[in-house]
């Protein structure tokens, strides 16, 4: 499975597949400023919690190759630049976490007064490590996750969290593509994920080009599916997970969580290390972004709630799927596990 998601420019920029525009086109962007891409970001240009973090990082270095080519690469410069990206979307932690990395190459960089080229190059070799140790994390996430699904199994998902969300094959959607792989003969229910329609139009646009059977449903439809017994596992990712295992995900995961708690169906989570934030001791300290009224097609002069993303609580997952394995409850100390 090999989608051509984000890559860099022969000039030194990226290049990244415009997700607004699927699935009817397939429209490719280039940027090589720090505005370009919090924009790409801020619009859901890219989107999914790790596919963000490697944009951040690659942003960061085109920028940089750009600034140093015209004699303005400061560590003032870098130091604001770095700000302003972190600060593009406040859920997903992966987006803070890669920009942490750009900023300690930066800052180690400038502390050797190397030239500005240098430094450019050495921030393009922390990019571009990233967006491998994703890829591998995707790989490993999906066979670790694959080991959960029964042969013949209906499995639902919701938003994207595939190869389109990642620097790879994704992190709930690589247990699909595994299975698949496997010829476990599995099935896909793919939530539409209102209000902008993830699973609709980028789930199911890609698990039907890797030729994976694949089912679109409206969200209100999963209780019904569930009820008549016609899904047997439901596999979301993560934009952050705090210490306790609580899950901020996009907005209605919680809710399939209690519906598949409700009707005794095993509800995992997958995301790699790169998700956790362990600075945060329950889902209650996750900062939940709220988007634009006009994103939900909402009658004149009515008030508008919208939310990106919930809080699905520890205690209605079954497991969450790491690259280093698959963590059970107790959660907190497992979680901690990962890390040592």
């Amino acid at each position: 499975m090999k989608l051509d998601i984000i890559d860099w420019t022969p000039g030194g920029g990226v290049r990244f597949l415009d997700q607004t525009r699927l699935p009817r086109e397939e429209v490719y962007k280039e940027v090589d400023s720090i505005d370009g891409m919090i924009e790409a970001i801020k619009l859901l240009r890219v989107r999914g919690a790790p596919l963000i973090g490697i944009s951040a990082a690659m942003g960061l270095a085109a920028a940089a190759t750009r600034q140093a080519a015209h004699g303005g690469l400061t560590a003032a410069w870098f130091e604001d630049a770095a700000k302003r990206m972190a600060a593009a979307r406040p859920t997903a932690v992966n987006l803070m976490w890669a920009v942490n990395r750009m900023r300690q190459v930066a800052e180690a960089a400038f502390a050797m007064k190397r030239t500005p080229q240098a430094i450019a190059e050495a921030l393009r070799v922390e990019a571009q490590r990233i967006w491998d140790e994703d890829a591998e994390m995707c790989r490993a996430m999906g066979e670790a996750g694959a080991a959960l699904i029964e042969p013949g199994a209906t499995v639902m998902t919701h938003c994207n969290a595939g190869a389109l969300a990642t620097g790879g094959i994704g992190t709930a959607v690589a247990a699909l593509y595994a299975a698949h792989q496997q010829g476990k003969n599995i099935r896909v229910v793919s939530t539409e994920t209102r209000p902008l329609r993830q699973g609709a139009r980028l789930t199911a646009w890609e698990l039907s080009k890797a030729g994976v059977p694949v089912t679109s449903i409206v969200d209100s439809a999963a209780a019904s599916m569930m009820a008549k017994g016609e899904i047997d596992v439901v596999v979301t990712g993560a934009d952050r997970i705090a210490a306790n295992g609580d899950v901020a995900n996009k907005i209605g995961t919680y809710a399939l969580a209690v519906l598949a708690n409700a009707h005794g169906v095993p509800f995992y989570v997958a995301a790699p290390r790169s998700t956790f934030d362990l600075s945060l001791e329950s889902g209650a300290d996750i900062p939940i972004e709220e988007r634009a009224a006009g994103e939900v097609d909402a009658a004149p002069g009515a008030r508008v709630f919208n939310p990106a993303f919930d809080v699905t609580p520890a205690d209605l997952i079954a497991a969450i799927v790491t690259d280093r394995g698959v963590v059970r409850p107790p959660y907190r100390e497992n979680i901690r596990r990962l890390f040592d």
